[in-house]
């Protein structure tokens, strides 16, 4: 079986974002395209978290991109996202491998963030798109 090479993004690490992580990722992946996947979509901070959902009808919207170097970038988001060496648990997020769906109907496996605490049910993005005012 082939390394997983893709990782499906939400939030601050979408191509509509200015920061360092996010520009990165465009640097050293490929942008598969627009995707979304089940779940549900929090207002953490200035950032959201993902939590799983049962209900088919709870979708987050993001973009799905192909590493090229997936160990190195991997760890680098892993860090990012406060999951690497050296963080204690429990994490702020876990990474996990979701099932994404592309806009074309394909449905492809890719790591993503989990986020790994309490959520206020109030901050819930209901749309699931997070860049979305």
């Amino acid at each position: 079986m082939s390394e997983l090479d893709c990782v499906f993004v939400y939030g601050t690490l979408m191509s509509g974002f200015d920061h360092p992580m996010s520009r990165r990722l465009a640097a050293s992946a490929d942008l598969v395209g627009p995707a979304s996947c089940r779940g549900r979509l929090y207002r953490v901070a200035h950032y959201p978290g993902l939590l799983h959902s049962d209900d088919a009808a709870d979708v987050v919207h993001g973009e799905l991109y192909r590493l090229r170097n997936v160990a190195e970038l991997m760890a680098a988001l892993d860090d990012y996202e406060s999951i690497g060496p050296g963080f204690e648990p429990p994490t702020l997020y876990l990474r996990e491998v979701v099932p994404v769906t592309l806009a074309d109907g394909r449905v492809q496996q890719a790591w993503t963030y989990i986020y790994n605490r309490p959520v206020d049910e109030a901050k819930r993005i209901v749309s699931g798109k997070f860049l979305e005012k």
